[in-house]
């Protein structure tokens, strides 16, 4: 089985890399963000390989990051989710922001993607809760704040502070997910105005 591959970028399909390994070259099929993150033709390039092996095909599929690989694979468990529809999902949410969605239960962010109706949104938020994998899951105190904001009961100036962030254009989980990490860096004895200001530097990160 290949796990990674260490070669030379080849060319781009519209949602493919080819890499050129010592003359061989390996198509791998990717999500937008991963195709690009990935260098120009002919630099160096290192992506973390997914193979699946049917009986009538062999198809690669490469990520930027193993958070990436893995939540491919933890996404495909849902009934309903494919390999195109995994890789739509990871086009527009990078893996600590699906955390958070599915944290917080947030359909509507996962229904961004290409392909993800609201049933099937449903679906992966609920089949998934409490599945976030390891290496992407966040710190305990960050998650229960966010499990708070999104449940309606943080406290005045944090429910404030997430909101003037969903009204600046942030996803509801993005906006929790940084004022979160404020709190939890900062403490909870903060103006709303200062976590509005930090928040968005964690955001423009």
């Amino acid at each position: 089985m290949i796990g990674r591959l260490k070669g030379i970028i080849d060319g781009f399909g519209e949602d493919y890399v080819l890499i050129d390994v010592q003359g061989v070259v390996y198509e791998a099929f990717c999500s937008a963000r991963t195709l690009q993150s990935l260098p120009r033709v002919g630099e160096a390039a290192v992506i973390e390989i997914e193979m699946m092996v049917r009986e009538d095909m062999i198809r690669l599929y490469g990520f930027a990051t193993p958070a990436e690989k893995t939540w491919f694979g933890t996404l495909m468990t849902v009934q309903g989710v494919g390999s195109r529809v995994a890789l739509s999902i990871l086009s527009v949410l990078r893996p600590s922001e699906l955390a958070s969605a599915i944290a917080l239960q947030d359909k509507a962010m996962i229904g961004r993607a290409n392909g993800v109706g609201p049933k099937l949104a449903t679906r992966i938020v609920t089949e998934l809760k409490g599945r976030i994998p390891e290496l992407d899951a966040p710190e305990a105190g960050v998650l229960g704040l966010q499990s708070a904001i999104g449940e309606g009961v943080a406290r005045g100036p944090v429910a404030d502070a997430v909101s003037a962030l969903v009204n600046l254009g942030y996803q509801g989980a993005q906006a929790s997910a940084a004022v979160a990490r404020v709190i939890a860096r900062e403490g909870e004895e903060i103006s709303t105005e200062k976590l509005i200001r930090l928040g968005l530097r964690e955001l423009s990160q």
